[in-house]
């Protein structure tokens, strides 16, 4: 272990004495600076030290050649100081190189996410389209906020603020589940210091009467042979689409008129009493050799995967284009609202896991009962009370 004074000239002439193939020379200024000569000719400059558990360790600076002589001692001076303080320096670039990609831990999440989401197809898609072009071969510790918060802000300019807002739940999610296990650069999670932008995205729209009569009469003259049945059980239970459409004849209570939805959005499974006139849509159902759904397509006998173009052609049809399909739901339970029953009893056959979801109606309870109060205020009065 020879030590020299080191300096640019020595550096420069230092050779591997034969017949060693390696041989380290220490500097006798800078504690652990050491230049590694070897025989084929090749020179490293590194740091050679003791953690805080007295194990040596090594830190490269440079190759010879590649920087200075003064920049190779005064990055060994750095890292010197850096383990006077009680600090690794190796530790922490193995650590720095230990950071994966975030293409890398996205296909985890995405792993991850398709044991137990409904909605993955939605998840994968924004991933996919929107979330790995722009960050994928950032390492994760590269991914700061500020462009967090350009690259949304950029997005919303041309997608709806609930997609731009998805984006940001599931790009946080990643970091989240990162932490979650141990991956290094998931310390911090960047995302959560951009602010989530307000939106409204609540848009209700509630079926009269007449509209949901020219909509069933719209969906009879449908070419899909199904849909009819379909509007009219949405209409009639508040079912989800996906409720109704994977459906399953085994889940059909005839006798006890109840329908049992084992896996519903809230992961709650739940039971949902059957009116007489559903029952006769049930009842009069075709029904397919064995084929366990209700609502099958009768050329896959499998649920079908989208309605978009036989539900478009139905609303326009009915005259109803702002009409969703999921407005049905809505639609039902304002029927139910309306016909006097209380919001607890509507969230029960909805589904909703908590009385929240339900409260959005409550503007229609109200009205009910101020049409009640109204009733009673004309009986008191003598006068012919209005129509409920």
């Amino acid at each position: 272990m020879p030590k020299r004074k080191l300096d640019a000239a020595f550096c420069a002439n230092a050779t591997c004495p034969p017949p060693r193939k390696r041989v380290d020379y220490y500097d006798t200024q800078t504690t652990g600076f050491v230049l590694e000569v070897r025989a084929t000719g090749g020179k490293t400059y590194y740091l050679r030290y003791q953690d805080a558990s007295d194990r040596q360790k090594q830190m490269k600076i440079a190759a010879y050649g590649d920087i200075t002589f003064d920049q190779a001692r005064k990055r060994a001076k750095t890292l010197r100081s850096e383990v006077v303080l009680g600090q690794d320096p190796a530790a922490k670039k193995a650590k720095l190189k230990a950071v994966p990609l975030y293409g890398d831990l996205a296909k985890q999440h995405l792993a991850d996410a398709k044991t137990y989401q409904k909605s993955y197809a939605t998840t994968e898609m924004i991933m996919r389209v929107h979330i790995l072009p722009r960050w994928s071969k950032l390492r994760l510790d590269e991914i700061k906020p500020q462009a967090i918060s350009q690259w949304l802000a950029e997005k919303g300019q041309t997608l709806a603020p609930a997609t731009v807002e998805k984006m940001r739940v599931f790009f946080s999610r990643t970091f989240e589940l990162g932490l979650k296990w141990n991956v290094p650069g998931c310390e911090i999670n960047p995302v959560k210091a951009v602010s989530k932008r307000k939106f409204n995205n609540k848009r209700e729209r509630f079926l009269t009467s007449e509209e949901a009569e020219r909509l069933l009469n719209a969906a009879g003259q449908s070419a899909n042979p199904q849909m009819r049945n379909i509007v009219a059980l949405l209409l009639l239970t508040g079912a989800r689409r996906n409720e109704l459409l994977t459906a399953e004849w085994s889940n059909v209570d005839l006798e006890s008129r109840t329908w049992f939805i084992p896996d519903s959005k809230t992961g709650q499974p739940r039971y949902v009493p059957l009116s007489q006139t559903a029952m006769e849509v049930i009842e009069a159902l075709p029904r397919f050799k064995d084929c366990p759904y209700l609502l099958p397509n009768p050329k896959t006998l499998k649920p079908y995967v989208g309605l978009k173009t036989a539900w478009d052609t139905v609303r326009k049809e009915a005259g109803l284009p702002d009409v969703r399909l999921h407005d049905l739901r809505h639609s039902a339970a304002s029927f139910m609202i309306n016909a006097g029953v209380n919001l607890f009893a509507v969230g029960k056959v909805l589904g909703h896991a908590d009385h929240q979801s339900t409260m959005r109606y409550s503007h229609l309870a109200n009205d009910t009962l101020r049409a009640a109060v109204e009733a009673g205020a004309a009986k008191l009065r003598g006068d012919q009370p209005p129509s409920l």
